[in-house]
């Protein structure tokens, strides 16, 4: 073969519809939206845990407490997932996103003026109510932009962003409070929210309303298994609760989401409080791990559409990466809380959360496979209910087990296992796609 040979030849036989121009700029503007949007998404959500042990001082607040706190949001999050993923599906991504941020950021804001433990508490529950549409309207949007071949890499794209957004947020929250104090990183992140919702809602368009051509459609639907379903109704909602495929997602991802969540709320308290690093220290070294993650995350997008370009079923190209990576993931877990370097420590810490985006990048590219086009949104923030249930358990029991042990030691053994169970759960759960046929259609 040619060495010049243009490489779209390769895929003609594979992929006979092809992007034009006008969904290309429309895939290219879309992922930099849902990165630039799940970047601040992530550092948001970073701000309690940067601010941790300044806050724990300022408002009085013991270990048990800040694990309480850091739990708020999760618990929220998780519980508005479900009608968030529907609203998604119902109303479309663009209406629901934009509204979303300037939610959650005026709820950023605010908490940056809270004096008490409650109303930490509501600033924080505010943000998870806010932020829970991000992903599923996300995933959405890769299932009404890409065709199927091309979903894997785009999902590992938006999904990058939160990992990146950790990584950018440990240095950049540090730097900012030890600056100007805890308050105003809140309140500085707070406004940057509110021009993220504006780019957002002036540059995105939805699939439905962008007077698509027949060979555009072709495109955006070609290979898919599950079949194209009429809008959403509340009926198929309810019957995706009924599908075996829906309770391997929410299983599998439940572990995924404890493991990261316990990374995410508890790294620089870790590196603290069991490793003895300094408050400075540990922010700037904290981000060593999702920097690993950012990689991990789009590596885990690509080796989907690879699979699957070597004849791996849609389902099975997701399945696979993400179990043996959630296994890993949880093996690694094990590795950080026995080894006595801190360096190690940060390296294996670094191996996980590697391993953890990639199964995060494959179950929400699960997302755009397992069901039929209009019930994506719902299907995936389905399974982001499981995983956050899961995140929200994490900080709090993570918290109360080195408050009851005086080790993160023992916390890091249950998040492992917990990994372990739900990889088995999602492999041995997880066979074919649900199709129109099954929400009675």
């Amino acid at each position: 073969m040619d060495a010049t040979t243009d490489i779209s030849t390769l895929t003609d036989t594979r992929m006979p519809h092809r992007a034009s121009p006008r969904v290309r700029r429309v895939q290219i503007t879309a992922l930099s939206l849902l990165v630039i949007s799940g970047v601040v998404n992530y550092i948001d959500r970073a701000t309690l845990a940067i601010g941790n042990p300044l806050i724990r001082a300022d408002l009085h607040l013991s270990v048990g407490d800040m694990g309480l706190l850091l739990s708020a949001f999760l618990w929220a999050y998780a519980f508005a997932q479900l009608p968030a993923g529907g609203l998604v599906d119902r109303f479309g991504p663009r209406r629901l996103l934009g509204f979303a941020v300037l939610l959650w950021s005026a709820a950023q804001g605010l908490t940056g003026l809270a004096g008490s433990f409650g109303q930490f508490v509501f600033g924080r529950a505010v943000l998870g109510l806010g932020e829970a549409p991000q992903f599923p309207t996300a995933a959405r949007v890769v299932r009404d932009w890409f065709n199927v071949r091309g979903r894997g890499t785009a999902t590992g794209i938006f999904n990058c962003s939160s990992t990146l957004g950790t990584a950018i947020g440990a240095p950049l929250l540090t730097a900012i409070m030890l600056a100007v104090g805890w308050r105003w990183m809140f309140g500085i992140m707070g406004i940057a929210g509110v021009i993220v919702a504006a780019l957002w809602l002036v540059f995105y368009r939805d699939a439905a309303t962008s007077n698509l051509t027949a060979e555009e459609d072709a495109y955006r639907q070609e290979g898919d298994e599950t079949g194209e379903a009429r809008r959403v109704t509340f009926g198929e909602w309810r019957r995706l609760f009924g599908c075996a495929t829906t309770w391997g997602m929410i299983i599998g991802f439940f572990g995924v989401v404890y493991l990261t969540w316990v990374y995410t709320a508890w790294l620089p308290g870790y590196l603290e409080i069991q490793r003895h690093m300094t408050v400075r220290s540990a922010g700037f070294a904290s981000a060593a791990p999702f920097v690993a993650g950012v990689i991990g995350g789009l590596f885990g997008g690509w080796l989907t559409d690879w699979l699957m370009a070597r004849g791996m079923s849609p389902i099975n190209s997701r399945r696979v990466p993400m179990t043996i990576s959630l296994l890993g993931m949880a093996a690694c877990t094990v590795a950080a809380a026995l080894v006595a370097s801190n360096v190690m420590a940060i390296a294996f810490i670094s191996a996980a959360m590697f391993l953890g985006y990639i199964a995060s990048s494959a179950a929400w590219a699960m997302a755009s496979v397992a069901a039929p086009a209009n019930t994506t949104a719902s299907l995936g923030a389905m399974q982001n209910f499981g995983g956050y249930l899961g995140g929200a358990l994490a900080p709090m029991v993570t918290g109360f087990i080195v408050q009851a042990t005086g080790s993160f030691v023992p916390a890091l053994m249950t998040a492992a296992g917990i990994g372990v169970v739900c990889a088995i759960g999602y492999f041995a759960i997880i066979r074919h796609p649900i199709t129109a046929a099954d929400l009675g259609n």
